[in-house]
């Protein structure tokens, strides 16, 4: 879902490139490091 969750299975989220909706021409290093500090974000939020 939109924030790194996996259905079905409590407590387990990919924060990887493979949740991008669309592959980037590019190189994904820099998008794929916003989505780790977004994911990272999500589980401290959680976790307080």
């Amino acid at each position: 879902d939109d924030r790194l969750r996996v259905r079905g299975v409590a407590g387990l989220r990919v924060i990887d490139a493979s949740v991008m909706p669309r592959i980037t021409s590019g190189n994904t290093n820099a998008p794929t490091v916003m989505i780790a500090e977004q994911g990272a974000d999500f589980i401290r939020r959680n976790a307080a």
